[in-house]
């Protein structure tokens, strides 16, 4: 068989633009066999004649269609030896103006559907004692910012999870590898602006606008790591043996991570003088 002695990775939210196609890429480079899926296929064109990939339409809110892709991996490739849950949406806009619907939306998407994954594919890991699951993070759970707490809260929820789930699946042989990105470059910031002008018009916050908008961009300044790079580092350090629990890489990663550590009082002023262009509406 050709994908005999190649790990089977499948990868959700591979969309061309994304984290998720860099990671497909670069986990192929790596002679992996990758299950590369989308909710649309065609999202993923340039793939679809390499043997490397097999390209599967995935819609990580519907139950059936996660059960079905996992069936159909198991039954084609015999296990899925890694669960790459990078599926998500952004949700740009001040909570307390923020619409609902945007808020379950990244909810539904960032958590419920890397739930439904994980609770789909673990049955399967335990029986073969074996197995990695990846749940993309972000490093704003670590020093969150204004005008994305949907999203930061969804992704803190992410980090829980992994947390947990980590300690949980250990008896079974189960490696749980919470990889946290920071600023990187792909279509985030054009997809969250779009789902920022579905929403109604802002009544309170209306005179920060310009800045809320210029939040959704934010990741994709000059010092954002290109996605390439972001993915083959991530895919070296999901490959070990032995892998790390967290693995945190790209712009202000660093930095993200040393605020963490940081009394609120004082995160809170850095914070304030960093993104003086989230929080000050006459910039």
């Amino acid at each position: 068989m050709e994908f005999a002695g190649k790990e089977v990775v499948v990868i959700s939210g591979c969309s061309d633009g994304g984290i998720g196609h860099s990671l497909a890429l670069a986990f192929a480079d790596q002679g992996c066999l990758v299950v590369a899926t989308s909710r649309s296929r065609s999202s993923m064109a340039d793939l679809e004649h390499d043997p490397r990939f097999f390209l599967q339409e995935l819609d990580v809110l519907s139950d059936q269609s996660v059960e079905r892709l996992t069936s159909l991996v198991i039954e084609k490739f015999g296990r899925i030896d890694i669960l790459v849950n990078n599926a998500g949406v952004q949700c740009i806009g001040p909570i307390a103006e923020v619409h609902l619907s945007a808020m379950q939306n990244a909810f539904n998407t960032n958590v419920f559907g890397t739930m439904r994954l994980i609770q789909t594919v673990v049955p399967h890991m335990a029986s073969r004692r074996k197995g990695k699951i990846v749940n993309l993070g972000s490093v704003t759970v670590l020093a969150p910012l204004p005008w994305a707490g949907a999203y930061t809260a969804s992704k803190a929820a992410i980090h829980s999870i992994s947390d947990c789930l980590r300690m949980e699946l250990k008896p079974f042989g189960i490696d749980v590898i919470n990889v946290v990105p920071g600023a990187i470059k792909s279509n985030i910031g054009n997809s969250a602006i779009a789902g920022f002008n579905q929403m109604p018009e802002l009544k309170l916050f209306k005179p920060f606008e310009a800045a809320i908008l210029a939040r959704a961009n934010a990741s994709q300044g000059p010092k954002a790591t290109p996605t390439a790079e972001f993915a083959k580092k991530t895919v070296a350090a999901i490959l070990k043996t032995k892998p790390s629990p967290w693995f945190s890489y790209g712009g202000y990663s660093t930095l993200m991570a040393v605020m963490y550590h940081l009394p609120i009082f004082l995160k809170d002023l850095i914070v304030e003088f960093l993104s003086k262009r989230f929080l000050n509406s006459k910039k």
